[in-house]
C-alpha cells in the first residue's frame, strides 16, 4: 500500500485552497464530496476528460466505493482520515473529494441556443437556497443556471452538495449582469418571468395564458428583499404564487420550486 497523504502534503494543502472562493477562481477548480456528488462528477468525465483533475479517498472511503474508484481513470489519492476532514465542510466528512474543473459557460449562449427553460438568481445569498434551485432546475428540465452578480457562488461547498449531483447536469453561468442579459434574451424571443410575491399575474393564470411556453427564463431574488424592483419591472410579467392560507411568503427554494415545476408540466 502507498502512504497515505497528510493534512500536509502539497497535493492535499493545494485542494484545500479549492474551499475559498479565491482560491477555485485561481485555480479553476472546485471540490466535489461524497459519493453522489463524485458519482456525477466521474459521468461528466466520461464524455469529457478534463473535467475531474484528481480524487481523494480515505482507505475506509475506498473499499466502500471500490468499484466506482476501480471504474475511473482519474487519478486517486489515498489520504488520512484528518487529510479527508481538512477538504470538508461538514462535520461528518465522507472521506470522497473530487477536484473538479469549474464549468462556467458564456451567458451568451442563452441569446444564441436559448433553452426551453432557464433560471437567473438575483442576489440570492444563501448557499442551501442556490443548490436547492439548481437540484430543482435539474429535476424540471432546466438548461442553465445563472448565477447573477452577488449570488452565492455555485461552487461553494455548500452549494454542491445542496444540489445532490445537479451541478454536474446544467450549464453554469457566474457573474452575469441581469440588467444587461434580460432585455438580450428577450430580444432573441426567451419570455422573461419575475417571481414576485406581489406580481400582477397569478401563476395559474401564467399558465393559461400561455406565458410558460417555452422558451422561459425565471428570475427569482434575494431571500429576504426579493426581486430589485428595477429588474422585475424588466420582465415580461411579474408572477405571483396565490396563496389560500396565512403565511406571509414562501422560502426562496419553495417559491422556485413551484414555479418550475408548474412550468414544466406547461411545456409538456
Amino acid at each position: 500500500m502507498p502512504d497515505l497523504l497528510t493534512e500536509r502534503s502539497a497535493r492535499v494543502a493545494a485542494a484545500r485552497k479549492l474551499t475559498r472562493r479565491t482560491g477555485r477562481d485561481d485555480a479553476g477548480a472546485f471540490l466535489a464530496e461524497g459519493r453522489q456528488a463524485v458519482t456525477e462528477a466521474l459521468a461528466e468525465a466520461e464524455t469529457d476528460p478534463d473535467a475531474v483533475l484528481e480524487l481523494f479517498a480515505t482507505e475506509a472511503a475506498a473499499v466502500a466505493h471500490g468499484e466506482l474508484l476501480a471504474s475511473t481513470r482519474v487519478p486517486v489519492h489515498l489520504v488520512t482520515e484528518r487529510a479527508a476532514a481538512s477538504l470538508s465542510e461538514t462535520v461528518t466528512p465522507q472521506g470522497l473529494v473530487a477536484v473538479c474543473a469549474l464549468r462556467d459557460v458564456d451567458a451568451g449562449t442563452l441569446v444564441t441556443d436559448p433553452p426551453r427553460l432557464a433560471v437567473a438568481l438575483a442576489e440570492l445569498a444563501d448557499p442551501g437556497n442556490a443548490g436547492t434551485v439548481l437540484r430543482t432546475a435539474d429535476a424540471c428540465g432546466a438548461g442553465t443556471v445563472v448565477f447573477g452578480s452577488g449570488s452565492a457562488d455555485p461552487y461553494n461547498g455548500k452549494v454542491v452538495r445542496s444540489s445532490a449531483g445537479s451541478l454536474f447536469h446544467v450549464d453554469v453561468v457566474r457573474g452575469a449582469s441581469l440588467a444587461e442579459l434580460v432585455p438580450q434574451v428577450q430580444a432573441a424571443g426567451t419570455m422573461v418571468l419575475a417571481a414576485d410575491g406581489g406580481g400582477e399575474v397569478a401563476l395559474d393564470e401564467a399558465a393559461d395564458d400561455g406565458l410558460l411556453a417555452a422558451p422561459v427564463l425565471w428570475l427569482f431574488g434575494n431571500e429576504a428583499r426579493g426581486l430589485d424592483p428595477e429588474l422585475a419591472a424588466t420582465a415580461d410579467a411579474r408572477v405571483r404564487i396565490p396563496m389560500r392560507g396565512r403565511a406571509e411568503s414562501l422560502n426562496l427554494s419553495v417559491a422556485a420550486s413551484i414555479c418550475l415545476y408548474a412550468t414544466q408540466l406547461a411545456q409538456g
